[in-house]
């Protein structure tokens, strides 16, 4: 459930990705205009990771997930209403904050409910998600674009075909949220499980570093005060501020490169923008299922980690050959591999945070790293427009794209020597650089 929720999230954020072409046609909105209106996505989707730590681990993760889904799911039909940059700007900006508590309260989940050496694969699942909405997305809001106008040419429908982009899938986030409430149990409470799987998944959460009872704003700061000590969770924030960019990138600007650039129509872009997260999924299940056999083999959970990590940060520069290339077919290529390869890099990073802490503080540092790398992907948005705009090409954008994993890489390996749970440091004397 949570591949699909998090499948049917990336439907609704990339719905404005692939309906850019039309509509910055209708609209007459430039580059830049269509940077800052994605930048509202992650401004808020960056705020909503640093702020709803508190509330999600208070709420706890099945009603977290209730809240957030409906929300997000009103905030995309929002968009059908989008008239100018300001009207747009706000439906994203909503979509963003209510979106925000899905990656941390989903791996929330995997420390509540998985084994260390399950996690790297359970964080695989939930990844893949990104790259099943994104392959999704494409055909899916090209053909609900193209019957909108169809019915609207015929009169049956009194608006434009790319508003059901946005309202047909907002109406999935509310099947999603009818399912969830009707099936998710904790494994204490799990009437599906046996004592022994109970006790074999409750015996291997990591030990809470402070009481028990912590709740609410002021203990959310000082849990993250606590966490921020070791140099372990600056190392995440790091690797994700470094990083997080690359995959915004090939979510929300190859619908407009592919038009831009290679003089796609809707229809080709359809097919074209969906195979490089086809790759995607390729990269998030196998980087997972790779992880989770080295360590099954006697790798020690640092040594597979960071295996992975380095495995697939080396690789995200196969995407920079995509702007040299003659044929749209080999560039569509190029551009799957290294989303490919950022995705296995992924399905352990986003597994560290359960690795270190326990599993109450996970959304907690979970969302100040990810928020880490929103709030750097979100400003990003408008400067890749008037790069954009300025150089009337993507070539400067995709050298820098292929090198941020390789620095998002290396802020591991400074910061986190090694991934183990984390003995607690209470000291109020201690430094966020000390180990």
């Amino acid at each position: 459930m949570l591949c699909a929720v998090t499948m049917i999230g990336y439907v609704d954020r990339l719905a404005l990705s692939v309906a850019a072409p039309v509509i910055r046609r209708e609209f007459s909105f430039s580059n830049e205009q269509y940077g800052l209106i994605t930048l509202a996505f992650l401004m808020t989707y960056a705020v909503g990771q640093l702020v709803l730590g508190p509330l999600i681990d208070r709420l706890g993760s099945k009603r977290s997930m209730t809240l957030a889904v409906a929300w997000w799911s009103v905030a995309s039909v929002l968009h059908a209403f989008g008239r100018s940059v300001g009207g747009f700007f706000s439906a994203r900006a909503f979509l963003g904050l209510t979106e925000a508590a899905n990656f941390p309260a989903a791996y929330k989940v995997i420390a509540e409910w998985f084994p260390r050496a399950e996690r790297s694969l359970a964080s695989g699942f939930v990844t893949a998600g990104t790259g099943i909405g994104a392959i999704v997305a494409p055909p899916l809001i090209a053909t609900l674009i193209a019957v909108g106008d169809h019915l609207h040419a015929a009169g049956i429908s009194p608006v434009t075909g790319w508003h059901y982009a946005f309202i047909v899938p907002g109406l999935l986030g509310f099947i999603w949220v009818w399912i969830w409430k009707r099936n998710f149990h904790l494994p204490e409470h799990h009437p599906g499980i046996d004592a022994a799987e109970r006790e074999l998944i409750l015996a291997d959460r990591a030990v809470p570093q402070g009481p028990a009872d912590e709740a609410g704003t002021a203990a959310y700061w000082s849990r993250l005060r606590r966490c921020l000590r070791h140099r372990e969770a600056w190392g995440l924030v790091l690797a994700r501020f470094t990083g997080d960019g690359a995959f915004y990138f090939f979510a929300f600007w190859i619908p407009n490169y592919l038009a831009d650039e290679r003089g796609f129509s809707l229809l080709q872009i359809a097919w074209a923008a969906a195979i490089p997260f086809v790759f995607a999924d390729i990269g998030a299940l196998g980087g997972g299922w790779a992880g989770q056999r080295l360590i099954r083999a006697g790798l020690s959970v640092n040594a597979s980690r960071k295996l992975m990590i380095w495995g697939g940060a080396l690789f995200v520069p196969l995407a920079l050959p995509a702007v040299y290339v003659d044929s749209p077919v080999v560039a569509v290529l190029c551009m799957g591999l290294g989303v490919m390869a950022i995705q296995v890099k992924a399905a352990s990073l986003f597994a560290v945070p359960a690795d270190l802490f326990p599993a109450r503080d996970v959304a907690t540092v979970w969302g100040f790293s990810g928020a880490a790398g929103s709030f750097a992907a979100a400003f990003a948005q408008p400067v890749i427009g008037y790069m954009i705009d300025q150089t009337g090409s993507y070539e400067l954008v995709f050298i820098i794209v292929s090198s941020m994993h390789l620095v998002s890489a290396t802020c591991v390996t400074w910061l986190i020597p090694n991934i183990a749970p984390l003995a607690p440091k209470l000291s109020a004397g201690s430094q966020p650089g000390s180990s």
